[in-house]
């Protein structure tokens, strides 16, 4: 198990073995999440949104128009 402490200045180290597991380099971007039982939950933003441009296609002949889509106005 991994360990870091935090110091006066409320910097931490991410541990070696951690850095290696997620391939963080200089300028990876962690996002923190705290959970309401006090578990926290580290990720590394390692993508772009726009990474996942192209990635889903259209079902062939469903086109659906504006208007359809926003029944509401």
């Amino acid at each position: 198990m991994a360990e870091s402490t935090v110091t006066a200045k409320g910097q931490t180290t991410v541990p070696a073995d951690i850095r290696a597991l997620i391939d963080a380099k200089p300028g990876t971007r962690l996002v923190w999440s705290a959970m309401p039982d006090g578990t926290i939950i580290v990720r590394a933003k390692t993508k772009s949104i726009l990474d996942m441009a192209g990635m889903l296609k259209a079902p062939r002949g469903k086109r659906v128009s504006v208007e359809d889509m926003n029944p509401w106005r």
